[in-house]
């Protein structure tokens, strides 16, 4: 089969053929149709990662959507979308025609939402949705933050959050293109990212956020949980901008605030079911969206280096004619 195959950790995956997967007990054979190139791809194909290099070579991707070919327990011809352990365990991921994929990972589309606006979408939808519901336990009336706005987790988070009841959700982001991509997403409000936190914390205002939904950390988590409301919830889920955010104990203290961290890895599959599935179906009504641009196998290369640069409209989907 043809495959997106990395040879070299830290370098770009090239179009090569590859072993076709095999099903067997427990693993269904899926022909991929779109899949995405995420941040955690990235990472661990740069041989850097937490989860240790990955034996090479490999096919990455840890997401994608298809239609399963050979399966025991789901019918040949459904369309799912599955989640692998690429990069972080043994094994080839979404990025080619065909990926082997454990029957606990496969997820049953029904909404009508197009291949590749699901693959977009996707993992980040999930975060998204959970750091809103399960972590922050957000109520209908509250203010939303979003830290990151113009990613595809934060984009998911500003529509889940209207979808949801908030009163107000504002996002932060770095560029002129994320700040269309987080107004397209409907943000009432786009705030400029600054390095200056005492900067970010004005321009920030008056401290009266419920909820911040946080995907860069660094000086941009220390100004949000300055503009924290009394009871404020700050979800962490990564540190695009700093791994390390300073944090007030008077602050924090006199807001009753929270501080609280949040990773896919630590929810059950069907909780992972049920989050895609709500936000597909918002997804359905264009209330949730996520901005992307679709490239194909021949191209992963430049694909690939452009995702890493965010030289990208959006996230960069593959897909397979």
């Amino acid at each position: 089969m043809r495959a997106a195959v990395l040879h070299t950790h830290g370098e770009p995956p090239s179009h090569a053929e590859h072993p076709d997967p095999v099903a067997g007990e427990g693993v269904s054979v899926v022909r991929v149709t779109a899949a995405p190139i995420v941040p955690l791809d990235l990472l661990c194909a740069s041989g850097t990662s937490y989860f240790g290099p990955p034996a090479l070579p490999y096919v990455p991707g840890v997401q994608g959507v298809g239609v399963v070919e050979e399966s025991a327990t789901v019918a040949p011809g459904t369309r799912v979308f599955f989640a692998t352990s690429a990069g972080m365990a043994a094994g080839d991921g979404s990025l080619a025609e065909r990926a082997a994929v454990p029957d606990r990972d496969l997820i049953v589309l029904d909404a009508p939402v197009r291949d590749a606006a699901v693959a977009a979408i996707g993992l980040s939808g999930v975060a998204g949705w959970m750091m809103l519901t399960w972590r922050a336990r957000m109520q209908v009336g509250e203010r939303v933050l979003v830290l990151g706005g113009g990613g595809a987790v934060g984009q998911v988070a500003i529509g889940a959050a209207r979808v949801l009841g908030a009163s107000q959700v504002v996002a932060v982001v770095r560029s002129d293109a994320s700040r269309e991509r987080a107004l397209a997403a409907g943000a009432d409000e786009v705030v400029a990212l600054s390095t200056d936190v005492d900067e970010l914390t004005a321009r920030l205002g008056e401290p009266t956020y419920d909820v911040v939904i946080d995907s860069v950390f660094g000086v941009a988590a220390t100004a949000a949980s300055r503009a924290l409301a009394p009871g404020g919830r700050l979800v962490n889920l990564g540190g695009s901008l700093n791994d390390e955010a300073v944090f007030s104990s008077a602050v924090l203290r006199s807001k009753t605030a929270s501080i609280l961290g949040y990773t896919n890895n630590a929810i059950t599959t069907d909780q992972r079911r049920d989050a895609l599935t709500a936000v597909l179906q918002h997804a359905s009504t264009g209330e949730i969206t996520v901005a992307y641009e679709t490239v194909t196998l021949a191209d992963i290369t430049p694909a690939w280096t452009r995702q890493s640069t965010g030289n990208t409209v959006g996230r960069l989907v593959l897909t397979f004619p």
